[in-house]
């Protein structure tokens, strides 16, 4: 008796080898890879999220350095670029105490637009220490019988005056913004001094300055000359336009609203992303 099934015929056959031939291959899942915590990249990544972290607090307050890297892994994103997944450690940007963990993704475009961030910190001040420590800088400028203007700031000691230690807290705040746009996978920025600063009168309650940053970038070692114009007033977003000598003068626009994410706080340290 024959049997239920009959082998294929040949011709079946050979359409199935076209068929798989001629139909693209599934892609294979992105295979994510460790990074030594301390190599530039990892380091650079999580310099790009606290960039990004301090322009979104607008706070000079609650400005962080980065401390250690912990753990940094890289992931390649088809279609989109190279994603940074961090663990690592800040630190007070005045009193470099030990500010609290963060974790954080940066993805690196292929496209030419800024990083995108999502950053979450464990945080060791409260929001209110923050506020009042906002309020007292704010109230320390207000008082000024005159316009603040200064020039090389710190000097070239490393010495900043006391007097313009808050309009170099706001710098550091508003040049964040700078340094995470025009950062890259493969360049990093520092804020290296303010040349110029000159504050603008208002009438109303915001404070203006116009400043004239010098940004040290890495690896060239080059200095790269910016304009930017700050508007601050606290608990509210940042507002920074600004123009770099090494950009033809384009004009860039920063108003608090990017994308990203740097909302919310992380309770667990070693979550997961």
């Amino acid at each position: 008796m024959q049997g239920l099934s009959a082998a294929p015929p040949a011709a079946f056959l050979l359409l199935l080898r076209l068929t798989a031939l001629l139909l693209p291959a599934a892609a294979a899942p992105a295979a994510e890879r460790e990074l030594n915590p301390s190599s530039r990249l990892a380091a650079g990544a999580a310099r790009v999220a606290l960039h990004y972290l301090n322009y979104q607090a607008a706070s000079p307050g609650a400005l962080r350095a980065l401390g250690q890297v912990r753990k940094a892994t890289v992931k390649n994103i088809p279609d989109s670029g190279h994603k940074y997944y961090l663990q690592f450690t800040t630190e007070d940007y005045k009193s470099g105490e030990n500010a609290g963990s963060c974790l954080a993704t940066v993805l690196y475009p292929k496209t030419m637009s800024p990083p995108v961030v999502n950053i979450k910190c464990v945080p060791t001040k409260d929001q209110k220490q923050i506020q009042e420590e906002d309020d007292k800088l704010y109230r320390k400028i207000r008082h000024q019988t005159k316009p603040i203007t200064g020039n090389n700031i710190p000097d070239s000691y490393g010495n900043i005056e006391p007097a313009l230690e808050p309009v170099w807290a706001l710098a550091v705040a508003g040049s964040s913004y700078i340094m995470w746009e025009k950062s890259t996978e493969s360049l990093g920025y520092f804020l290296a001094q303010v040349k110029s600063v000159k504050q603008w009168i208002r009438k109303d309650a915001f404070l203006e300055f116009d400043y004239t940053v010098l940004l040290h970038e890495i690896p060239t070692q080059e200095i790269i000359s910016c304009h930017m114009r700050l508007t601050w007033l606290p608990g509210h977003p940042l507002k920074v336009k600004y123009f770099c000598a090494s950009e033809n003068h384009r004009l860039e626009d920063g108003s608090g609203m990017e994308s990203g994410s740097a909302s919310g706080i992380l309770h667990e340290r070693g979550a997961n992303f």
